[in-house]
């Protein structure tokens, strides 16, 4: 039996650089597939720019000019955060921000990643460069993720599954369920057989132990907003139970993050 999933909560325009689609564009694309719940998440990444500076991460700190409600799809203003040490530390967070885009004064002590996500509704978390982990143990990459899941702005641990960077996924997945964090199930990752196998180990132990978990396009154009093929086909595969994918509705989707402290003004 098809799932119904009405959220598309990971996905990202131009202002990702390697990515192809206005947030307008993305709208019509979530509306025209059915998607109740559109969530834009570019990169807050290294990989951007060479330097790093305010005015370069000045499309999140806009969005406030986004209607919530456009053209029938709710819209939500997120970021994917990179995880950037065995700490579970985010990139920007040692990057210090005394000034604004314009130059006035941010408060003491205010670092880029205060300044850059203190306003979105949410952010997912991804490994995208997992150099810092070589040599690393399970023990020591299973605090990394239990860090990253503990961290207040933090709604969904992203693409785990292809990171390459292995970990306790018991423990992991524990601390999601009673911090009511969700662990991603992504389809742009699931479209490699490379992958396929971790990814459907950690949604097969998420059924198992009650874990919430979001599924997502991972779009960069806006023809892929809201398909999951390759994610659907894989969890009806494992008869992943439909109450756990908490983006089946906006309901659902909204109640979980207010579960996890992020709720949507």
């Amino acid at each position: 039996m098809p799932y119904t999933i009405a959220g598309d909560i990971h996905t990202h325009t131009l202002a990702s650089r390697h990515a192809y689609a206005t947030i307008s564009e993305n709208v019509a694309a979530a509306r025209a597939a059915g998607v109740e719940v559109l969530g834009s998440t570019d990169h807050f990444s290294m990989m951007l720019y060479p330097e790093q500076h305010i005015r370069n991460f000045q499309f999140f700190i806009n969005q406030g000019i986004w209607p919530r409600e456009w053209d029938g799809v709710t819209v939500l203003h997120g970021a994917e955060v990179d995880i950037v040490s065995l700490a579970g530390t985010f990139f920007g967070q040692d990057i210090p921000c005394p000034e604004g885009i314009v130059g006035h004064l941010n408060r003491p002590g205010s670092t880029l990643f205060d300044i850059v996500t203190r306003d979105l509704d949410y952010l997912i978390a991804s490994v995208h460069n997992g150099m810092f982990a070589d040599g690393a143990t399970v023990a020591q990459t299973t605090a990394m993720y239990t860090a990253v899941l503990e961290s207040p702005r933090v709604l969904v641990l992203g693409h785990a599954g292809r990171s390459g960077i292995p970990f306790d996924i018991d423990e992991v997945l524990t601390v999601a369920r009673e911090n009511h964090k969700l662990i991603e199930i992504n389809n742009h990752s699931l479209e490699s057989r490379r992958h396929h196998d971790v990814c459907q180990k950690i949604a097969e132990r998420a059924a198992e132990l009650g874990v919430g978990i979001v599924v997502s396009s991972d779009a960069h154009i806006a023809p892929a907003i809201g398909k999951f093929p390759c994610a659907e086909r894989m969890l009806e595969e494992i008869h992943f139970p439909e109450e756990l994918i908490m983006n089946r509705g906006r309901d659902a989707l909204l109640g979980a993050m207010a579960a996890a402290g992020l709720e949507v003004k």
